[in-house]
């Protein structure tokens, strides 16, 4: 029973960089898929499936997905309307997220928190595949410590800062006259720039910054907040929401690296 997602001879360039990047995230080389999702995309034969420019490929069966999966898979049915959510999720515009390190009494100051190596990993990883961020001039200025490299650095924070020059950057300001390598300078509508990226691009793009996520924030344009609770209290500071706190619902908490809690959470 064909789902007819595509044939090897009609994906395009774009399909192949997006099954690539989505690569459904949670599928690791060597390991067997646990569920149908998994299942979906790496088959067990190339006639049972599409290629996708490397060794993730998304089957256009059931019979392959049955073949990988160990649990009962789902009717066509509902398996064909999992894919096409997962195709919308990816595929009709980019994310925009705000999320940030804070303490106990609710403030952020990125140059306060100490870091671990699992943390700091984490954050590198998010950083490294992000499909870009958006900056205020204040926060912008701060993260340019990763323009060039310092003789002290570990390498993992030379690996960090790669990532962050490599990273494309929109910097939202009217008193900066020019910004550094990798970035663009925001000076007009910003409602309209930022809506033009959502639907230009896919993948997650980061704002980095109270106060320019506080602008975003009025504009309904942020689809996700993280906050990552430390085991710090500040007294004070810059707090994570800079205006008023927009009506937030809960959709996942998670422990990342030595001490942080993620509180995920998308407008109510």
């Amino acid at each position: 029973m064909a789902m007819s997602l595509a044939t090897p001879e009609k994906i395009s360039i774009f399909q192949r960089k997006l099954y690539r990047k989505v690569a459904w995230e949670n599928v690791r080389d060597g390991r067997r898929p646990k569920t149908f999702t998994e299942a979906v995309v790496r088959p067990h034969s190339l006639a049972d499936g599409m290629v996708v420019n490397g060794p993730l490929v998304c089957c256009h069966t059931v019979k392959a997905a049955r073949s990988l999966c160990p649990t009962s898979l789902p009717r066509y049915t509902a398996a064909q309307a999992i894919l096409k959510n997962l195709v919308w999720r990816f595929c009709s515009m980019a994310k925009l997220f705000f999320g940030l390190n804070q303490s106990l009494d609710g403030y952020v100051d990125y140059l306060e928190f100490a870091t671990g190596p699992a943390l700091f990993r984490h954050f590198y990883e998010q950083v490294r595949d992000l499909t870009g961020s958006v900056y205020g001039r204040r926060m912008y200025e701060v993260m340019r410590i990763w323009d060039e490299d310092r003789p002290e650095w570990a390498p993992e924070q030379r690996d960090s800062a790669a990532a962050w020059r490599r990273q494309p950057k929109w910097v939202v300001s009217r008193s900066l006259k020019s910004v550094g390598p990798n970035a663009t300078l925001v000076e007009g509508d910003i409602e309209a720039v930022i809506r033009g990226l959502k639907a230009q691009l896919v993948g997650e793009i980061q704002v980095a910054g109270p106060d320019i996520a506080r602008s975003l924030t009025d504009l309904g344009l942020i689809d996700e907040y993280r906050l990552y609770f430390r085991p710090v209290v500040f007294g004070r500071g810059k707090p994570f929401f800079a205006g008023r706190r927009p009506p937030l619902r809960l959709v996942a908490n998670d422990r990342i690296g030595e001490d942080a809690i993620r509180l995920t959470y998308v407008p109510a």
